[in-house]
């Protein structure tokens, strides 16, 4: 957990490292089958960095404040997630000790209908814990305008 952990610029993580990252998701899990959102959001910094793409082929970046997350994430959530069957392997990429990479590739069934899918989540190390600060997925950019450059 100590820079002095890094070699030759690379960070290799500890099993307790890997475990803490396994331990956050696995109360996050827990938390979005309770469709526990104001609790998943005690779980993040904010504002909290969002990029996807939209119709047409571009990219789409926002910031969400906690507010805006917690109406998003309620209608997308609902009642939670308990009622679908839902398989992740997660692949986390510590970037430093602090900042870590995990990308996500996750089944969803529900109602008999499987859809698949990629996205990753940054964390950071706070005081506190592992948080997530930044979301990366397809497909949420619906209405949302194109990222543009400069």
């Amino acid at each position: 957990m100590q820079q002095d952990d890094v070699r030759n610029g690379l960070f290799t993580p500890s099993a307790e490292d890997l475990a803490g990252v396994e331990a956050w998701f696995a109360e996050y899990d827990a938390l979005a089958a309770r469709g526990a959102v104001e609790e998943i959001a005690g779980l993040a910094v904010f504002p909290l960095n969002l990029a996807t793409d939209v119709p047409g082929g571009f990219g789409a970046v926002r910031q969400w404040d906690r507010e805006e997350f917690v109406r998003v994430m309620t209608e997308v959530m609902g009642g939670g997630t308990a009622g679908t069957e839902t398989t992740s392997v997660r692949t986390p990429r510590f970037l430093t000790p602090n900042l870590v990479l995990v990308e996500t590739e996750a089944t969803v069934t529900v109602e008999g209908e499987r859809q698949s899918m990629r996205y990753a989540d940054l964390l950071v190390r706070t005081a506190d814990g592992w948080a997530f600060q930044t979301m990366v997925q397809g497909g949420w950019g619906h209405g949302w305008p194109a990222a543009t450059r400069g």
